[in-house]
């Protein structure tokens, strides 16, 4: 459904405000509800707090819109207090914990001191990331797909350093592109897909996926890709340390000299760039 290169064809997609302008536009959604994390008497702090740290991307946004080129070398200083503070409130308050126990609500106990903490050891270098609790699901055939349970730092980390990085890549997206974007999901796409099947002749759809894919993906790759658009050393030491970070299994420390579990660690952000590699 295009009209020439990496154009989406207009007349069979649904509308929606787009990463860009210009660019190809996607089908409308529902806004989405405040997330669950939000704390309780701090909607007004976090409101003026998630408008501060926009405006404080928008430079970053402007020059990856305007330069497909350019590589940011100076990104760490926009993981501020505030920026872990938003990440914080966006997790999920029931969640489980990983490997060092911590819940959402113990850690809210002493969140500025813990938070003041954080964005030292991360700004100092001397943030470590700890290893995924491994935990399994069961899959429709029967098998188990193995999934990682980050602990509760990294988490705040990877969320504040993908939403950085989202002021980046959002702008590189095309408009048909829905894999691991914030505010879209597979049901967007199931939509979208709905919209262009009937507005237009279809003669055949073709639904391919790469099997294991987020197991086997090289971390070397994955940073190669990173580079394009990221020269910021102390960002992808970050990312270094998460997917080298390893996998707890039955108390067995299990490196991973490849791949990224499934729900943790880089998971968000290895995923959107990945996705933006592949084009999805």
């Amino acid at each position: 459904m295009t009209h020439g290169p990496e154009k989406s064809d207009l007349s069979t997609v649904a509308m929606k405000l787009t990463n860009k302008i210009g660019q190809p536009e996607a089908e409308s959604v529902e806004r989405r509800e405040r997330a669950e994390g939000n704390m309780e008497g701090q909607h007004m702090r976090r409101t003026q707090s998630r408008e501060s740290v926009s405006q404080g991307l928008d430079r970053v946004r402007e020059a990856a819109q305007q330069k497909k080129k350019e590589r940011f070398t100076a990104l760490l200083h926009y993981v501020t207090i505030d920026r872990l503070m938003d990440a914080f409130s966006s997790l999920k308050r029931e969640a489980a914990p990983g490997v060092d126990g911590a819940t959402w609500q113990s850690y809210k106990q002493d969140l500025e001191i813990n938070l003041m903490r954080l964005h030292e050891q991360v700004h100092r270098g001397t943030y470590r990331a700890l290893p995924s609790r491994r935990r399994y699901i069961p899959k429709p055939d029967g098998r188990q797909r193995p999934l990682g349970i980050a602990a509760l730092e990294d988490k705040i980390v990877q969320r504040a350093v993908v939403q950085v990085l989202n002021a980046i890549y959002e702008e590189d997206f095309l408009g048909f592109s829905y894999g691991f974007r914030p505010g879209r999901g597979q049901h967007d796409a199931l939509d979208a897909l709905a919209v262009g099947i009937t507005s237009t002749k279809v003669n055949w759809i073709l639904d391919a996926d790469i099997s294991g894919f987020f197991d086997s993906v090289s971390h070397e790759w994955l940073i190669r890709f990173v580079e394009h658009r990221v020269g910021d050393s102390r960002i992808l030491r970050l990312i270094r340390k998460w997917l080298k970070a390893g996998v707890m299994d039955d108390g067995n420390l299990v490196p991973t000299e490849v791949g990224t579990p499934q729900g943790a660690v880089a998971t968000p952000l290895t995923q959107k760039v990945i996705s933006n590699s592949r084009g999805s």
